[in-house]
């Protein structure tokens, strides 16, 4: 099988040091003024959008999809909070499993009744192994998945469940603080799995500025996630900011 878009990220991480991704979630911002927004994010330097949320409660999802096809050039990749968020508008779906928690369902449950339609539409699957890390309250994600994140004080137990994502054949690694998180990923945390693990990692949640992302880079990112923080202040000098702090080389 194929993987054109996952090549074409790594080939972008390999080139620019790191890659972004702007984070969509279409609940979070009007349908009016989302053309613009991507518009300027692409040409800000945002090197994919990832779309998604843990909850959505209209058509907004696939629409949002359709609108970023239609206005820019950048890979739009699903970031499912669940099966309802499957579409085959996008051209990339991160197909995940959440290892950092013992919740079956959000283990192999709701992947196995994903995996026929990815494959009846033929979207393209990126396995990727997500760790919920503490971030000082509770997140969406934590909630909606009800598992507990790994603790953030213990990068060993992160690099044990990253060795484990490595071995068991994921293509990615996400480690997550959750959206709107009070703490980002630790940059020790980041390091030790970078160190030992060869998966390349993205890092997101609870990064409020440009010289927070770089630091996640610099520890051993090779992607990384923001959404809040523009959703709070979506200006294209602020996204130009970003990706000139991610992007190291």
């Amino acid at each position: 099988m194929d993987f054109p878009i996952y090549t074409s990220l790594l080939s972008t991480a390999k080139s620019k040091g790191a890659c972004y991704f702007v984070l969509i979630d279409p609940d979070k911002i009007a349908a009016e003024k989302l053309p613009s927004f991507v518009e300027q994010a692409a040409e800000a330097g945002a090197d994919a959008f990832l779309i998604g949320g843990s909850l959505i409660v209209d058509d907004s999802f696939e629409r949002s999809i359709k609108t970023i096809k239609l206005h820019t050039n950048v890979p739009a990749v699903i970031f499912p909070g669940g099966l309802m968020q499957i579409s085959k508008e996008a051209d990339a779906l991160l197909f995940l499993s959440i290892i950092s928690g013992r919740n079956p369902e959000h283990l192999i449950g709701s992947q196995v009744l994903a995996a026929p339609i990815v494959k009846k539409i033929g979207l393209e699957a990126i396995s990727t192994a997500y760790m919920l890390i503490e971030s000082g309250k509770t997140t969406s994600a934590e909630f909606m998945s009800n598992t507990r994140p790994l603790p953030r004080h213990k990068p060993d137990i992160a690099v044990a469940h990253a060795l484990a994502a490595e071995i068991l054949g994921f293509k990615l690694i996400y480690l997550e603080a959750g959206s709107g998180a009070e703490q980002s990923v630790p940059e020790e945390m980041i390091g030790a799995v970078a160190k030992y693990c060869s998966v390349p990692l993205i890092v997101g949640g609870g990064l409020k500025t440009p010289e927070d992302a770089r630091k996640k880079v610099l520890a051993g990112a090779k992607f990384i996630v923001t959404g809040t923080v523009l959703e709070k202040n979506g200006s294209s000098n602020l996204i130009k900011e970003f990706a000139s702090a991610i992007h190291t080389s």
